[in-house]
């Protein structure tokens, strides 16, 4: 957190901004506003998404992610669900394959006992 609390500082310094001003626009008062940057009162994700929107940054950039690694974060997420998808479809084929192998020993059974 304390990671988060310092990209938010320096920031908001960057950009010129007071605590008064970041205080005002989340609608709080600037001694609480104060106490989230010195780490005496715990930021909630919501207030990290609206001080995120004020400092015209992403909250990636706040949690020190930069867009790279939030890309890659992204392109695996996906891979891990198209992964699933691809096993849950091969799962389902082997399933009607063995349903398939079922049907024929019952047939070639079937046939069998005609024969004797």
């Amino acid at each position: 957190m304390k990671v988060v609390i310092e990209k938010i500082k320096a920031i908001r310094k960057e950009k010129g901004y007071s605590h008064e001003y970041i205080a005002y626009q989340l609608n709080i008062g600037q001694v609480a506003y104060s106490k989230i940057e010195k780490g005496e009162t715990k930021l909630t994700l919501e207030r990290l998404i609206r001080i995120a929107e004020i400092l015209e940054t992403s909250v990636g950039t706040l949690l020190g992610i930069d867009t790279k690694t939030a890309n890659q974060l992204e392109l695996q997420q996906s891979l891990h669900q198209t992964n699933k998808e691809k096993f849950a479809l091969i799962e389902l084929l082997y399933k009607e394959r063995l349903k398939e192998k079922d049907r024929i020993i019952e047939q070639m059974e079937r046939t069998i006992s005609k024969l004797l």
